[in-house]
């Protein structure tokens, strides 16, 4: 597994009962989380000091009951990256920490800016789908590279801008995008624009931004096809990420071997993402990450 565990913001303090008891900066939220199946039979202390508690209706959805006075929104950090997150109708805070290992490998694969490396930088496009409101844009943009945003709710890319403010991107070279994953990558087939990374991070069901159905399993062979055919040239890398039980690490890796590995020279990676739990000293998986790297070298064999 592929661990999260450099947050100073945020902390994933105890798990127990199905539900998550969490720290975002100095507010301390309760979340469900049904793969939570056990009963911690010494739990922490601070379950008793949650600021909230999200509660799941029957009927669907749920609410908030607020044990404190919390701010409506407040903001958090991850290695010079800033983030709006707030508590939302869907139990959600505008932000999946366990993706900060993905961060992570974004910049260290793009490079993070430096005198040498700023050219090469700058030179990579990007093309991140799903991108909800835009951890791993910001990552990339603060690594230097130029990044296509694309997410199929308008409210998310808004939040996404914000959070490029925050961090300082505002000027940096970012296509926002509110449109359908699919007929989006048709378009630019037909275009003939190309990227050299791609980063996928797909629902397991959702609507298109005409109410076009959307269920991962049977969309995500077209998907990763589609993908393939917007690469460009000499490309970097592809991650998928799935949180639906269904798409193991296995099966992501045997996906993108089917699939973009028909094109290109690729070797594969595929596991676990998650966080540490500071109680337990245990760690929670938080879904499934599969890398694509592309056998992209320079004299002396260097990636780059």
């Amino acid at each position: 597994m592929r661990l999260s565990s450099d947050w100073k913001d945020y902390a994933l303090i105890d798990v127990s009962n199905g539900e998550r008891l969490e720290r975002w900066g100095e507010v301390i939220l309760i979340r469900p989380d049904p793969q939570i199946i056990w009963t911690n039979p010494n739990p922490s202390p601070l379950w008793n000091t949650a600021d909230a508690i999200y509660h799941r209706s029957s009927r669907g959805g749920g609410e908030w009951e607020f044990k404190k006075k919390i701010p409506e929104s407040w903001a958090i950090g991850y290695k010079g990256l800033k983030f709006k997150v707030k508590p939302t109708g869907f139990k959600h805070t505008g932000l999946f920490p366990e993706q900060a290992v993905n961060w992570d490998f974004c910049r260290q694969t793009i490079g993070e800016p430096t005198v040498e490396n700023f050219l090469k930088a700058s030179s990579i496009r990007v093309l991140n789908l799903f991108a909800y409101t835009g951890g791993a844009t910001l990552a990339c943009l603060s690594a230097g590279a130029m990044v296509c945003h694309l997410d199929a709710v308008k409210n998310m890319v808004e939040w996404a801008k914000q959070n490029a403010s925050k961090t300082g991107l505002s000027s940096a070279a970012v296509r926002w995008i509110v449109d359908d994953a699919v007929k989006f990558l048709k378009r630019e087939i037909k275009r003939q624009n190309k990227y050299d990374a791609i980063i996928l991070d797909p629902p397991s069901y959702g609507r298109g931004t005409n109410g076009e159905m959307w269920k991962l399993e049977e969309c995500i062979n077209e998907l990763m096809n589609l993908c393939a055919c917007v690469l460009s040239n000499n490309p970097l890398f592809i991650m998928l990420n799935s949180y639906t039980s269904g798409l193991s690490p296995t099966v992501m890796a045997y996906l993108l071997k089917m699939t973009v590995g028909h094109k290109f020279d690729i070797t594969v990676t595929a596991d676990e993402i998650g966080l540490p739990v500071q109680h337990t000293g245990l760690c929670v998986p938080c879904g499934n990450t599969a890398i694509a790297l592309f056998n992209r070298r320079a004299a002396g064999g260097r990636l780059f």
